[in-house]
């Protein structure tokens, strides 16, 4: 993998935890009322509202975004960049296994949603578990 594919796929990874962790940190109950977004409503259907819970994943993913910017910016560093997407990974595959288990109140435009959306915040990080391919003076190391 090019350094060039690692930053764009993790500045891809960096806008999704920015969006949810600038939303939810700043507004709580605008987030658990109102995510994903464009007339989507998935958190209410999972239980009541909890502005501690709410903010406190803001805060997570905005972590993560800080983190998978800095990998971004320094996208040659293997190490940097497989210890970004091993956070990822042990944050999105329990969330990921979560929700494929509770989709059933969901329409199913909703359902997809969020096995795509979540799927897809998954495989990122495993995809930048790949070796850097070597190549323009770049070399590939642990």
């Amino acid at each position: 993998m090019t350094a060039t594919l690692r930053r764009t796929l993790l500045l891809l990874q960096a806008a999704t935890a920015l969006y949810v962790g600038v939303w939810a940190a700043a507004a709580p109950d605008s987030w658990w009322r109102s995510f994903p977004g464009a007339g989507h409503h998935w958190l209410p259907a999972l239980g009541a509202y909890n502005e501690h819970l709410a903010r406190d994943v803001g805060a997570l993913y905005l972590a993560l975004a800080l983190v998978t910017l800095g990998a971004a910016a320094r996208p040659a560093d293997d190490f940097l960049v497989r210890l970004t997407a091993a956070a990822w990974l042990v944050f999105s595959v329990p969330h990921l296994a979560y929700h494929l288990g509770h989709l059933g109140h969901y329409p199913l435009a909703d359902r997809w949603g969020n096995v795509l959306s979540l799927g897809l915040v998954t495989l990122v990080p495993a995809v930048l578990l790949a070796p850097r391919r070597a190549g323009r003076g770049a070399s590939v190391s642990g």
